[in-house]
């Protein structure tokens, strides 16, 4: 079936037919025309009596369903930015390590014989090297300092390359370089080589997410993060021996930003993220602030992650 436009007016009248209430006609039509009603509507499933009867829970406000879309565009905020240091700390750590152990000019850290020379990663390793050229060459003269070493050196050395690659492209790096150097990285994160591998798909997927100013607070990743000490330290629930929060949803990145970020930033996000999660609650009516957790993957003692080591 074709979905067909739907003017301000028949917006509107879709969610009060289905039970929701508006005070406010003409502040609600600005919002839809501003917000745009296809994302707004995203978060409507908070508010339905079920995934069968899709009307509205008793008393659903449109000022409610508003308040859930700022929430999400805040908590958004909050993690995108701690996204952004994670990805400049990565980037910062696997160029200076690189550098060290393979050189600083782009025939010696891009050398195929520098990553993982297994078969089956073979195709990968030499992909990769294309795409890396590429966006390096491609963003060099819009990007002062890949300009200048360009125009003065006649090369770009990694420690500023990194900064025209996307997160993806040097998430994608990590995961094809040797053993040994996927160790010594991993280890100034104060984690495992394989636990950040599994770690970095997920941050870049929501990264991007975040960028792009997509549908955040119950997103869920395909691949689920190992048990840690901090599902087990929350006393988080498990069902079919499996915990029930903290696997593959938001608080897996929470989780992950946890062992990632300075205690100081992570300490800083957190408290920012129990301020918006409060003002939300303050809000909401028809619904619990319990549902919103429930979506999100956080437990209702979230906030002591913060003070577990």
């Amino acid at each position: 079936m074709n979905k067909i436009f739907k003017t301000l007016d028949e917006q509107i009248s879709i969610l009060q037919d289905k039970g929701m209430t508006i005070d406010d006609i003409e502040a609600t039509k600005e919002i839809l025309l501003r917000e745009n009603y296809f994302f707004i509507n995203g978060y409507r499933m908070l508010f339905m009596k079920s995934t069968t009867d899709k009307t509205f829970v008793p008393g659903a406000n449109f000022r409610e369903l508003y308040g859930v879309f700022n929430f999400d565009r805040q908590v958004r905020n909050i993690l995108f930015k701690n996204l952004l240091i994670v990805e400049n700390n990565l980037k910062s750590i696997m160029s200076y390590h690189l550098s060290r152990v393979y050189g600083i000019k782009e025939n010696e850290y891009l050398n195929p014989d520098n990553f993982n020379n297994s078969i089956e990663k073979k195709r990968q390793v030499n992909d990769l090297i294309s795409k890396m050229k590429r966006q390096i060459h491609n963003n060099a003269g819009s990007h002062t300092a890949t300009a200048h070493y360009s125009s003065r050196y006649g090369y770009i050395p990694f420690w500023i390359a990194v900064k025209v690659l996307s997160f993806g492209i040097v998430s994608e790096l990590y995961l094809i370089l040797k053993g040994n150097d996927q160790k010594e990285i991993a280890s100034f994160f104060h984690v495992n080589a394989y636990e950040l591998a599994t770690y970095l798909p997920i941050l870049s997927n929501y990264r991007n997410l975040c960028a792009h100013e997509e549908i955040l607070f119950d997103h869920r990743v395909q691949k689920a993060i190992g048990d840690t000490r901090f599902h087990q330290k929350l006393d988080i629930p498990m069902m079919e021996n499996e915990y029930i929060y903290g696997k593959n949803d938001l608080f897996a990145l929470i989780i992950i930003l946890k062992q990632l970020l300075r205690k100081d930033d992570f300490h800083t996000l957190i408290k920012e993220l129990d301020y918006e999660i409060n003002a939300l609650n303050g809000k909401l009516e028809s619904i619990s602030i319990g549902k919103v957790l429930d979506k999100m993957g956080f437990p209702s003692n979230y906030m002591e992650i913060a003070s577990i080591d």
